[in-house]
């Protein structure tokens, strides 16, 4: 068993060198931008140094592994305020049945109505458009030791831009989180969103199809032209590496002091830093975090309290990201709230 554990360990450690080996981020060049926004609002006040801490239903998202270290079923639902308009809603729930766990997951990035405009008309044609992103996925996760837990999710994608310009795909997540048993110190590692390229469906000039010949020289839509539609270029999906550690500073009776920090490797950006920290006593949670490395670095910040109640145990979380230039000002910020129901 140890040999088995070493080995995918290594494994999961060698795999972002193979598909991640660039020695410059390509900036903007990913689809599905949507799958790098985290969920929960534990996580988010922490700095998102979550893939090494996660032990709840939030784990489908940060790594699937600690879906195994749950007790008893789970449900959640999360909702964040981005700016510009833009909405985020994310809805999962387990089972546990000895040391397997399952779970289903939802996320739908919505935003509201854009005008339409065209490079003859200066401004909005009076005509509006929506666009919107789906992610649906299984996780499954199992305690090989009482140390070891390993964990993978398959996720269905949708991504909707305008009418008929949509695209769909699938991939993967798969992680570790492995438990010293010393000061609660906890190693975890997640590789997220492995998946093909994706392709986005669009018919130019409206002949009914797409990835056609330029240079058959025909005109299958008798429009007078030779056909528009070369083939589509592909784009890579946000596949992202996730090392992190995380440590009690301080646990005394009902209270802890708990510390984390991890490193994101994301295929079209440069590699970040997260730091954050939770301080629980009694019901109540403080959090704090900060993000490295990114356009603009920024802080976190939280809170939390957990209610039980003879149906479940409920947690409720809320956490604000500071985003610099990109907010007007703290209402207008990126606000979100989740709530965590234990049975």
């Amino acid at each position: 068993m140890k040999r088995t554990i070493l080995a995918l360990t290594v494994i999961l450690l060698l795999i972002p060198a193979f598909v991640n080996a660039e020695i410059f981020p390509k900036v903007g060049t990913a689809a599905l931008q949507f799958l790098k926004l985290g969920i929960d609002a534990r996580a988010i006040g922490m700095g998102e140094a979550y893939v090494p801490v996660t032990d709840d239903i939030s784990s489908v998202f940060w790594n699937p592994a600690g879906l195994a270290m749950t007790m008893g079923s789970q449900g959640f639902v999360s909702h964040t305020n981005w700016v510009a308009d833009i909405y985020h809603e994310y809805v999962a729930a387990s089972y546990q049945s000895g040391i397997s766990t399952f779970a289903l997951s939802g996320s739908f990035l919505h935003m509201s109505s854009m005008d339409v405009t065209t490079e003859e008309e200066f401004g909005p044609t009076g005509q509006t458009f929506k666009a919107s992103d789906l992610a649906v996925g299984f996780s499954y996760a199992v305690a090989w030791t009482s140390q070891f837990s390993f964990g993978a999710t398959v996720k269905y994608l949708r991504e909707d831009l305008y009418d008929e310009i949509n695209v769909n795909s699938y991939a993967f997540d798969i992680g570790s989180i492995y438990n010293t048993d010393w000061n609660n110190l906890k190693i975890g590692m997640c590789l997220r969103n492995f998946g093909p390229d994706v392709k986005f469906t669009v018919d130019n000039d409206g002949d009914g199809s797409e990835d056609e010949d330029p240079f058959d020289l025909l005109d299958n839509d008798n429009d007078g032209l030779i056909d528009e539609d070369k083939e589509e270029l592909g784009y890579k999906i946000p596949l992202n590496f996730s090392l992190g550690a995380s440590m009690d500073l301080y646990r005394e009776g009902n209270s802890y002091l708990l510390a984390a920090a991890q490193l994101d490797n994301v295929v079209d950006r440069d590699e970040t830093w997260n730091a954050g920290f939770e301080y629980k006593v009694s019901v109540l949670f403080l959090r704090g975090g900060y993000q490295f490395n990114y356009d603009e670095n920024s802080f976190t910040a939280g809170f939390g309290v957990m209610l039980p109640t003879a149906l479940a145990v409920y947690h409720i979380d809320y956490a604000y990201t500071d985003m610099g230039n990109l907010t007007e000002d703290f209402i207008n910020g990126a606000h979100r709230v989740s709530i965590k129901m234990k049975f």
